[in-house]
């Protein structure tokens, strides 16, 4: 294999205004709005492009208006170009827009199990009580043994939950253990910790029991085998497919996201150019550090479109 692998964001990415280009300019942009709306019964345009930021943090609505600008980019992407991609991976909440790219998941179906996912997840701590951080300057070792330093201080839960990609890592857990990790990485010359815009401590231990709770609305939508193979986050030496999603699904929500093995995954599987479709840059410049091998791509506008388009020769 010798070709693209497309890439979606999770959450983290939303902002106010996220996919107005593919709204007005774009009739398959257009339809997948709309076909959100009507599925959730709510205005999704209005909400993505208006907002505001307070409500789209909202983990409930943050994972169905995601979903909605990923496959919106992604479908004006393949009409634009005709490009069909070797292999798929999202990021976290991510991966339902890569198994909808990939013909496993129905997109309506996707919708209403990231909005219940949202709410079960935002149900499993009191509003406050969880939080994540993206740590930059530790080595892997040194990230997991300032969460096990914290976790015996504390006796909060802190956990890594994102392996992004060497010198840069998710924690998540109890707000207090979070906010004393990045209290701590202040006084420690050369390292950053930001405080993400989440309200729940996405892919720890903390919502196993959410996890649990999430399979049976899993086994109660029809699943379909990968027609484009789609690497799982929480173990990128498997792929999808029909008997394996529902648990890889289940495990997702209280495991790490393990985003370098994938990407060193995709390049593994003959990957030379990815394109990230969906709000922001972040998983870019995360591929970056990864592999600098690799081309690096984005639709998130009309712009990055069409200089993409070119950079793939469809000009």
């Amino acid at each position: 294999m010798d070709g693209t692998g497309v890439v979606f964001p999770g959450q983290g990415s939303q902002y106010p205004g996220m996919g107005r280009d593919f709204f007005l300019h774009f009739r398959e942009g257009r339809d997948t709005f709309e076909e959100a709306g009507d599925t959730l019964g709510c205005d999704m345009a209005f909400l993505c492009l208006e907002g505001p930021k307070e409500k789209l943090d909202l983990t409930v609505n943050t994972q169905t208006t995601i979903l909605t600008v990923d496959i919106a980019a992604y479908r004006v992407f393949r009409s634009r170009t005709g490009i069909t991609p070797e292999v798929f991976a999202g990021h976290s909440l991510g991966e339902y827009s890569a198994l909808c790219a990939a013909g496993a998941i129905r997109f309506s179906d996707a919708l209403r199990l990231v909005q219940i996912r949202g709410r079960l997840q935002q149900e499993a701590l009191s509003p406050g009580a969880g939080a994540m951080a993206a740590v930059m300057g530790l080595s892997r070792e040194e990230t997991e043994t300032a969460c096990r330093t914290l976790l015996w201080e504390t006796e909060e839960v802190l956990e890594v939950t994102g392996y992004n990609a060497p010198g840069q890592y998710v924690v998540s857990g109890h707000a207090g253990a979070v906010e004393g990790m990045m209290g701590k990485l202040k006084q420690r010359r050369g390292t950053v910790a930001i405080r993400l815009p989440i309200s729940v401590p996405c892919h720890s231990s903390l919502l196993r029991e959410a996890a649990e709770r999430f399979r049976e609305t899993l086994l109660g939508v029809p699943i379909d085998s990968c027609r484009i193979p789609v690497i799982p986050n929480c173990d990128p030496h498997r792929l999808h497919d029909r008997d394996s999603t529902v648990e890889l699904l289940v495990r997702q929500i209280h495991s790490p996201v393990r985003w370098q093995e994938t990407i060193e995954r995709m390049a593994a599987m003959g990957v030379r150019a990815v394109v990230e479709a969906g709000p922001k840059k972040v998983l870019s410049g995360l591929v970056r550090r990864i592999d600098g091998n690799l081309r690096i791509m984005n639709v998130e506008d009309r712009a990055s479109l069409e200089k993409t388009a070119a950079l793939l020769g469809r000009a």
